[in-house]
């Protein structure tokens, strides 16, 4: 069963150079097969204010609307994917980038209207292609992912870059491989004291993560972050953790996620 790592990071690190250098580097230097989720949501907000397109954010989702997805999918798909994948090329790394719309990766419906709250075109993940997936991997391609996917209807959908790498894991593990999932991010892991960037907590399992959320010291985009990670390991993913981008070198480091 070969090893596979799964890298997600946040748009807070794809969109500053020197960050996204080292995280390249990095990347660079692991084993194949793996593969690279990327955000970058604050891309996005910067070119619809220039476009003159409102940002609109629920609970930090960021509300998707016509116009709106007009311009995460030339951001996410277009400027961001294709910065990184010509970085990963001037590495020696095959890279390609992908949303989930193509070659089928990611599958999801449309968000329905609840409690008067319409996000327009964001899609919840229904399923992925792992064939698909173990066919570019054992190629010796490494994906490049960007946080859309579509509904089989025709229609783009801005999907969350978190759900996006959760699904991927599970369908690569589902596919044979020996699945590491980290999640990297500006801190060092989950911090007990937000406050106080030394506080890491080094493991967490399911019991534990309820006793946190409920004090309130695992609140706001960690929670479905941790969501998530729990959901991959219960489908046979072997390993999740959430770490400092700088850290994807060292992967003993962090906050290490376990049922």
């Amino acid at each position: 069963m070969p090893n596979l790592t799964i890298i997600k990071v946040g748009g807070a690190i794809v969109e500053n150079e020197a960050s996204l250098n080292h995280l390249l580097n990095d990347f660079a230097n692991i084993p194949a097969p793996k593969l690279l989720v990327h955000g970058g949501g604050r891309s996005a907000t910067r070119f619809a204010e220039r476009l003159g397109i409102k940002t609109q954010m629920i609970d930090g989702r960021r509300v998707t609307d016509t116009p709106m997805l007009e311009v995460v999918t030339m951001v996410y798909g277009g400027l961001v994917n294709k910065n990184i994948v010509a970085a990963l090329q001037k590495r020696g790394i095959n890279a390609l980038g992908v949303t989930g719309a193509d070659l089928n990766l990611i599958l999801s419906q449309k968000r329905p209207i609840k409690n008067g709250i319409d996000y327009g075109w964001v899609g919840d993940v229904k399923s992925g292609n792992s064939a698909t997936f173990a066919k570019l991997l054992n190629a010796g391609i490494v994906p490049v992912l960007a946080p859309l996917s579509h509904d089989g209807e025709g229609h783009i959908l801005n999907t969350n870059a978190d759900t996006i790498a959760a699904q991927t894991a599970i369908e690569c593990a589902t596919a044979g491989f020996n699945t590491s999932l980290i999640y990297c991010f500006e801190k060092d892991g989950v911090l007990a004291d937000a406050n106080d960037d030394s506080s890491v907590i080094p493991t967490i399992d399911f019991s534990k993560y309820l006793s946190l959320k409920a004090d309130g010291i695992i609140s706001g985009g960690m929670i479905p972050k941790l969501d998530n990670a729990f959901e991959t390991l219960r489908a046979g993913v072997k390993r999740v953790i959430i770490t400092n981008a700088a850290n994807i070198a060292t992967p003993d480091t962090g906050t290490v996620i376990t049922l």
